[in-house]
């Protein structure tokens, strides 16, 4: 009964510290803010790095556990509506109840928890593909936020999340609070799912569900773990979205965010297919993405043209992935 999970153990534990993969997006990174340091000076300055790190901290963080999921061989495309909830819930605490940062946190965390718990149980025990599961709990997050807004916006929203800012209280010796908090939990769970049995398990149960169940692996747990995982991160990254912005929320937020996320992990390397993947890939996607919108809007080209370069990125990378699933075969 141990075979099969036994043979997941040399296909994880053989790699390299750093992929391919990986190292080929910290190439282009080099190259893209090399590029951009010629064509606007300004944008190596830390007034341009610093916002930079600050906006790629809420995309990188869900996007770790949108790897752990789509390594399972799932999706979650309600990211977008489940931050609209917890951002507005949120914000509205911090307004009408002027709750502390740390029960703010909590109750982010503990509200994208509950949603992301919802994905779970339906897509765990409900055997209805992920994709069917979530692009309807993300119309349902959708609407219970827009109910929640009410009247459109929330205004006057207190400097309470500063901690996860752009200002001065953002940041320590220049690093953003928010980038290295995703720093940090980007090094356990890559920790984790390499050197763990638990994360071997989420590789198994991408590769073949039916054996790794044959193995011993509760595969229904483990992919309710994987979206529990996504929806806690969610209400995470919800703060930090709060804490860029201005004194305003509006309906907006979470819009695309979803996109922004699926792209950073697929960039990243991770197999759509499932069975593979890297969360230190998604971490460097994630900078790429954010790294091409900022370069788009400090040249003064059209916006549209950051969706243009991310797009080409993730052809490229399903490309890439392919062709090696083809050459794996052919073995």
């Amino acid at each position: 009964m141990t075979a099969p999970a036994e043979k997941t153990r040399p296909r994880t534990a053989r790699r390299s510290l750093v992929t391919g993969q990986e190292l080929v997006l910290v190439g282009v990174i080099v190259l893209l803010w090399a590029g951009l340091a010629v064509s606007t000076p300004a944008f190596l300055t830390a007034g341009s790095i610093q916002p930079l790190l600050v906006a790629t901290a809420p995309i990188a963080l869900v996007g770790v556990a949108m790897t752990i999921v789509i390594i399972t061989g799932g999706i979650d495309v309600s990211v977008g509506g489940a931050i609209m909830v917890c951002s507005v819930l949120t914000a509205k605490a911090l307004v009408g109840a002027e709750v502390s940062l740390g029960v703010a946190v909590l109750l982010s965390v503990a509200a994208g928890g509950v949603l992301g718990l919802v994905n779970g149980v339906l897509i765990a025990y409900g055997r209805v593909h992920a994709i069917i599961i979530t692009f309807g709990t993300a119309n349902l997050f959708m609407f219970l936020g827009l109910r929640i807004f009410g009247s459109g916006t929330v205004n006057g929203i207190p400097g309470t999340l500063a901690f996860f800012g752009r200002g001065p209280d953002g940041r320590t010796l220049g690093v953003p609070h928010a980038f290295l908090i995703t720093l940090l939990i980007t090094a356990a769970a890559w920790w984790y799912l390499r050197h763990t049995a638990g994360g071997r398990h989420f590789f198994a149960i991408g590769g073949d569900a039916q054996a790794a169940r044959l193995a011993g692996v509760r595969v229904q747990r483990r992919v309710l773990t994987a979206y529990l995982l996504t929806g806690l991160m969610v209400g995470l990254a919800s703060c930090f979205i709060i804490a860029q912005g201005t004194s305003t929320l509006d309906q907006s937020v979470g819009s695309g965010k979803e996109l922004a996320v699926i792209a950073a992990v697929v960039i990243g390397g991770t197999s759509i297919m499932g069975g593979r993947g890297s969360v230190l890939g998604t971490l460097l996607g994630a900078l790429l993405v954010q790294s091409v919108a900022s370069g788009v809007t400090q040249l003064g080209w059209r916006s549209q043209l950051s969706d243009l370069f991310v797009g080409i990125f993730i052809i490229v990378a399903v490309g890439a992935d392919l062709l090696r699933a083809r050459a794996r075969r052919s073995r």
